[in-house]
């Protein structure tokens, strides 16, 4: 089973995702994004790491791939926060478009590939995007762009897509 949960902000989608694996065992929670001295963050971070179950092993990454291709049952929790990662990592924000599109149409052909070999269940975490007003700042625009379009392909290359909205779940 190759999932991707898709959601607003503090739909449950994290919740959801967790639970198509509690029956699991070990599970690999990865991780992958940007490392930050928000207090308000780190809080957010503990109280997850905190309600996970004692066998789930955390592995904190910015390469989605390299994520993947842990053995056993794995969970990506999110991918809205890997790609701030990525752009962070390559200064990107203010990149051309074309310069950001091609980096993480690059990284994201690696992470595919990995899924793809995947034989153990996956669940991919991300954010629904474009379902608002249009970004005033070109970084929100870069963001909001780039998020749709590693979306679109990782949805393409799972067996499900659940959309999560104030906790309830619709499978697409």
């Amino acid at each position: 089973m190759k999932v991707l949960v898709t959601g607003g902000v503090r739909s449950g989608k994290s919740r959801h995702a967790e639970s198509l694996l509690a029956a699991a065992g070990a599970v690999a929670y990865v991780a992958p994004g940007p490392v930050s001295d928000d207090a308000d963050w780190a809080e957010r971070i503990a109280a997850h790491r905190a309600a996970r179950p004692a066998s789930w092993t955390t592995l904190e990454t910015h390469d989605l791939a390299t994520g993947l291709a842990t053995e056993g049952p794995v969970i990506v929790d999110c991918l809205g926060t890997w790609l701030t990662a990525l752009l962070d990592d390559h200064a990107l924000w203010e990149a051309s478009t074309g310069e950001a599109t091609g980096l993480v149409r690059a990284e994201l052909a690696k992470a595919i590939e990995t899924l793809a070999a995947r034989t153990a269940d996956t669940v991919l975490v991300t954010n629904e995007v474009g379902l608002g007003v249009v970004p005033s700042h070109r970084s929100g625009r870069v963001f909001r762009d780039l998020l749709g379009l590693v979306n679109q392909e990782l949805a393409a290359a799972c067996d499900e897509v659940h959309l999560v909205i104030a906790g309830r779940v619709l499978t697409l």
